[in-house]
């Protein structure tokens, strides 16, 4: 994978097919081949003439393995992905983000709003501002000696997420400390964007997606239906909602 200095950090990215580019930002544990290429979305995006570029955030994927949870902030990766977009040369594209990636991409449109034509918020809701209470379980999973002492769900989930994609979990351990800086409702309220919130029928993660659609200047809500967080990544009518979306915003 090719890959570019961001203050003095290695991030890796890929960049599929031709036509307007479209910044794709993985979410926490993940990285832009799983999150973006093995469920689908780069196919979708450049069969409707996209050009997809995927990063993999610091820490994650091929890029620079971080330990310091203070490099970890979602406004700092926000400019990672801004400094990609400078650096392939593009003024102005849309973006989507999941989970973790949709908070980067909510501070991506809200520090650099000129960068973004229109975004796509999947399985982040309200919890965008509320955040989230589970990050010490999660933690204690993901330095625990093995699975067999990981005793919570969601913890569970998120170990045997990290074992399978062959993540560095000490890194993601220290990302999961500052990643989930929430955004303030004044701030949500300040993004002037257009923007589709999409979140999983069954998601627990996410919190409301219409609640914080309607804080949005230009937001729309879409509710991925029979899906919880980690099964809506990939889905079908989540994919369509989001070309149609884009389609209105171009």
């Amino acid at each position: 994978m090719p890959s570019f200095l961001s203050a003095g950090i290695p991030i890796a990215y890929d960049v599929y097919g031709e036509g307007m580019p479209i910044l794709l930002i993985h979410g926490f544990g993940s990285s832009g081949k799983v999150n973006w290429l093995d469920t689908g979305w780069v196919e979708t995006l450049t069969k409707s003439g996209y050009q997809a570029i995927t990063i993999d955030n610091r820490g994650h994927g091929n890029s620079r393995k971080l330990y310091d949870a203070g490099l970890y902030f979602a406004r700092d990766m926000a400019l990672d992905a801004k400094r990609l977009l400078d650096h392939l040369g593009i003024r102005r594209a849309p973006v989507i983000g999941y989970s973790m990636g949709a908070r980067i991409a909510a501070f991506l449109a809200l520090q650099h709003p000129g960068h973004v034509s229109a975004s796509v918020w999947g399985g982040m809701g309200m919890n965008l501002i509320s955040g989230l209470a589970d990050s010490e379980e999660i933690i204690s999973a993901l330095t625990a000696e093995s699975l067999a002492d990981v005793r919570g769900k969601t913890g569970r989930q998120f170990r045997i997420f990290a074992e399978h994609t062959g993540a560095d979990k000490a890194a993601l351990a220290a990302c999961m400390v500052s990643s989930r800086q929430p955004m303030t409702e004044m701030q949500v309220r300040e993004i002037t964007v257009p923007v589709l919130v999409a979140t999983g029928s069954e998601d627990e993660m996410a919190g409301s997606a219409d609640d914080l659609a309607a804080l949005l200047q230009h937001g729309e809500a879409f509710t991925i239906p029979r899906r919880d967080h980690m099964r809506a990544t990939g889905d079908a009518k989540f994919k369509q909602a989001a070309l149609d979306f884009l389609a209105r915003h171009r």
